[in-house]
Parts: C-alpha cells; structure tokens; sequence
C-alpha cells in the first residue's frame, strides 16, 4: 500500500510540475526575451548597443521610423495623445537666436548611468550587460517615478486595455514602457525596425550597431565625424548620439 501511495504522489508531482511549467511560460518568456540571446547564449557587457542618428539626413515630415516603431511594437492610438504610447516621437529644436529648425527622432537614450533604473522601487526598470534599457512587466506596479526621472520623457504608462499584441514585444495595462531598441530583433542579429525602415527608405539617418567594437560601422562613423548627446551634462553616457546638433 506503502509503494502505491509514493507512487501515485510521484505521478502526481510529475503532472503538477508540468502544469505548472505551461503556467509560468508566458513569464519565462519575457524573462528570456530581457536577458538572453538565442540557444540561451548569454548577453555580455563586451557588446554596448548603439545608435546614431543624422539629423540633416532626417526630413522633418518623414514618419518612417515611427511608423515602423508602431507596427513593430503594435502601438495603436486610443485617441488620447497626451497619454498614447509613442517609443519614437519627432522633435523640433529651434535656436532662438538665428529661428534655424531641425527635426530629429527622440527616444529611449538607453542610459549608462540610468536615472529610471535609480529610482525604481521594486527594480522593474532594469538595464542589460549590453547597455539596453528595460522594463520587467512583471514586477512593475506603475508608480512612474521612472517616467517622472527621465530627462528625455522618453516613457509612457499604459492607461488602456489592449488587443492584438505579440510575443515578441509584449506590453501590458498598468506598467510603464519606452523604447527596446528592438531587443527581440537585436536577439535574432537583426537591427531595430525604425534603422531597417530608415534604410528601406533610402533617408540612412540611423546607424545602429556595437560601440564598443572599433570595426563597427557606427564606431567609425563616431571617430570620423563624431556625435553628440542631448543633454550632455547630465554625465549619463547615452547609447544614442546624434550628428548635426
């Protein structure tokens, strides 16, 4: 009697353990998608990801970028502007003293020193070995202290229920959210939608790749041309650099 009991809670922890796993996939899932590659190989801080952006390549009516941002990311309006999710809006910087405009992309500058990270109570925004900047769903409880640290605006909470999302970018009502850098295309070796999108394009005011590899193309075009910071004084060491500034 004995043996049949073990053996029927054995089967019975076996059955739960599994029932258990296909509970839980969906949050493995994104713990995947944050922190490993492919074949679980693991994400190391020898790579920085990065991006530069033209600015007098960057037409100020062109929308590709955004709205390649958008259909990737499944980023719909509700209507309501001043709280919609946008990971890339446009900007106009105006020189008060000669009325010279230019139109440049703004988004996530995936800090090295984070202010959003620092201020997050429960560690929902986090950064990766990499240098890309994240927000675990999961653990986030919507206070916004994140959005309210960042001196780019560059996040935005979901007010909204929403329909029609993807595995590979989930989003989720109550948390706050910005710009990936594409992290799940950047997994598979592709690049950012908005850059592919650029390119497709034919504008090629984005490069995106590894700065800290010195054979990288946007490492060369850095030491050649160099590119500046929005907010350089603030010491955060951004991702994102920008040329005709």
């Amino acid at each position: 009697m004995s043996d049949k009991i073990n053996s029927s809670r054995r089967e019975f922890l076996g059955k739960s353990a599994a029932v258990g796993a296909i509970t839980i996939a969906p949050g493995i899932l994104l713990h995947q998608v944050a922190n490993a590659k492919p074949d679980d190989v693991a994400v190391t801080d020898k790579v920085r990801w990065g991006m530069l952006i033209n600015t007098d390549k960057c037409d100020k009516g062109c929308t590709d970028c955004i709205d390649a941002c958008n259909n990737e990311h499944r980023l719909s309006g509700f209507g309501r502007p001043e709280t919609d999710a946008q990971y890339i809006r446009k900007v106009t910087l105006r020189d008060k003293q000669t009325g010279h405009e230019l139109s440049l992309p703004l988004m996530c500058q995936h800090c090295e020193t984070a202010p959003c990270v620092d201020v997050c109570p429960t560690g929902a925004s986090f950064k990766r070995a990499d240098g890309i900047a994240l927000v675990d769903k999961h653990i986030c409880i919507g206070c916004r202290y994140c959005m309210m640290a960042c001196p780019y605006k560059a996040r935005s909470f979901v007010h909204e229920n929403l329909t029609n999302q993807t595995l590979s970018a989930p989003r989720g009502k109550g948390t706050v959210e910005s710009c990936t850098l594409c992290v799940h295309r950047i997994d598979k070796d592709q690049i950012p939608a908005c850059v592919e999108a650029c390119s497709k394009g034919k504008h090629d005011a984005m490069i995106f790749g590894d700065l800290n590899d010195p054979n990288s193309k946007i490492s060369k075009e850095l030491e050649k041309h160099g590119g500046k910071q929005i907010r350089a004084d603030l010491q955060l060491n951004t991702a994102v650099r920008y040329q005709g500034i």
